[in-house]
């Protein structure tokens, strides 16, 4: 079997990324260590070198993985992290092309680290392998590896929305980065609308050919496209939600008494509809006066890229929010809204989602949402919780059974969570049994397994003779 060669912007190297004990690095790992492979990246480190060293490639062996790493100098990370990738993909791909902040020097920048990893990966691959390169700050990795000869099998997967050609064209490198996906030679998507938008930009800026459902041409490069969207690790989850509760959670838990609970938890993002959450809180308060002194809502919200305007703007937005809210609902003995800007350990995350009664996820675009898939696999099958979720995540295309809303409309939420608050156990059951159902057919074996095969069946760039034959225009 070819060996698997992973690449990601960040790598969770063994004994220094707390990352490693779930989420995408599980997947990963289990696919790493079924072949054998690499995993490359960045390591996290910022360095006072160039950037053009030979020495600066770190290697770390362990169970059949090679964890290859490399540090990027504060120039670098400034273009191709911070003002390319975060300031301009990040936002427009999630629909804020208000807060896009292009800059041409970013934009070289982030083409030559993309350049520079391939580079440092090159030598490490060998002819038989196959790439699975991620997410977004890593668009023109394909194409970099091309131009410096690596003919073998590169596969991409998008953890973010792609944006329509309306949002998409506000950028003035489109162009270029859509000719760049296309020297990858298959394209994963979260949703088959994130899947349909990228097609639709391209039949907008030149003759797209397709071949097949899946197999398509443009710019002399002949791709796949498919939809996978990601899953967890149900049985994982539920393994870390159960058993005794930690001191401080037994201690609040009695303290709350009959007292209902309804938990957030997402970082710190603009993009995950935070303050619109709060005002639909604010309103169930208001129009369902029985909720008030009855219920908690609990928001977690770690700090993340604090350095960023925008980040910094929501934070204090919030906490002026939680201020007047709490003032206005809050009694001598009870606090209606607890916001918490501090990051949780997972596992006794998983118990917090097991204690409360509705779970509230309402991004105002997301790629896929694994939060909303945590919280239903953290629950108690015999008296589960309520998830309440946004039409605009990626999940609720597989979370059906969830009370769907639009998180730009407060009162819609609102009687969403009047619903799952009053909600009796025999609907809660058949809500949480469908989830659970859906969870465990799509989890993360699923996911990685699905798109590997796919990827393993396609032809190497060096056997190909140009594009495939048989193709009709869109």
């Amino acid at each position: 079997m070819s060996r698997l060669v992973v690449v990601s912007n960040r790598i969770a190297i063994p004994d220094r990324s707390k990352s490693s004990a779930g989420g995408l690095a599980v997947g990963i790992l289990d696919a790493l260590k079924t072949t054998g492979g690499v995993w490359f990246g960045w390591n996290g480190e910022i360095s006072e070198i160039s950037g053009e060293e030979e020495d600066d490639l770190s290697l770390t062996e362990n169970d059949g993985i090679t964890y290859a790493s490399v540090p990027l100098n504060q120039n670098d990370y400034d273009l191709y992290y911070c003002q390319f990738s975060n300031a301009v993909i990040w936002p427009a791909f999630h629909y804020r092309i208000d807060l896009v902040q292009f800059q041409r020097e970013a934009w070289d920048g982030y083409c030559r680290v993309n350049e520079l990893l391939a580079k440092r990966l090159q030598p490490l691959i060998k002819p038989d392998d196959i790439l699975w390169i991620h997410d977004y700050h890593l668009l023109p990795f394909a194409a970099a590896l091309r131009k410096i000869g690596v003919n073998n099998r590169i596969g991409f997967f998008l953890h973010i929305p792609f944006p329509t050609p309306e949002i998409f064209n506000a950028l003035p490198t489109h162009e270029a980065l859509l000719k760049m996906m296309c020297e990858y030679d298959l394209l994963g998507f979260q949703t088959e609308s994130d899947r349909s938008a990228f097609l639709d930009n391209l039949r907008q800026l030149t003759t797209l050919q397709q071949s097949g459902n899946d197999s398509y041409c443009a710019f002399g490069n002949t791709f796949m496209t498919e939809v996978y969207p990601i899953g967890i690790e149900p049985d994982s989850i539920k393994e870390m939600a159960e058993g005794p509760l930690p001191p401080k959670m037994a201690e609040m838990k009695r303290e709350l008494g009959d007292a209902q609970n309804i938990i957030s938890c997402e970082r710190l993002d603009y993009t995950k509809g935070l303050p619109e959450r709060f005002l639909a809180y604010e309103a169930l308060l208001e129009h369902y006066p029985q909720h008030r002194g009855k219920v908690r809502y609990s928001q977690i919200a770690p700090t993340s890229r604090g350095d960023v305007q925008a980040y910094q703007d929501i934070r204090h937005q919030l906490e002026m929010e939680v201020g007047r809210i709490n003032g206005k609902y809050g009694t001598l003995n009870r606090t209606p809204l607890y916001y918490l800007n501090q990051h949780f350990d997972r596992r006794l995350l998983m118990k917090i989602f097991r204690l409360t009664d509705v779970g509230l996820v309402t991004p105002l675009r997301d790629g896929m949402n694994l939060v909303a898939k945590e919280y239903v696999a953290a629950q108690d099958p015999e008296d589960p919780g309520v998830l309440v979720l946004s039409r605009f995540a990626g999940a609720a295309n597989e979370l059906t059974a969830a009370l769907i809303v639009n998180p730009y409309d407060r009162d819609d939420v609102a009687a969403a969570l009047d619903k799952a608050l009053t909600m009796p156990l025999a609907e809660r059951l058949t809500r949480y049994n469908d989830m659970m159902a859906v969870l465990r057919k799509n989890d993360i074996t699923h996911w990685r397994e699905s798109y590997l095969q796919d990827l393993r069946t396609i032809q190497p760039r060096s056997a190909e003779h140009g594009p495939a034959t048989g193709m009709t225009s869109l």
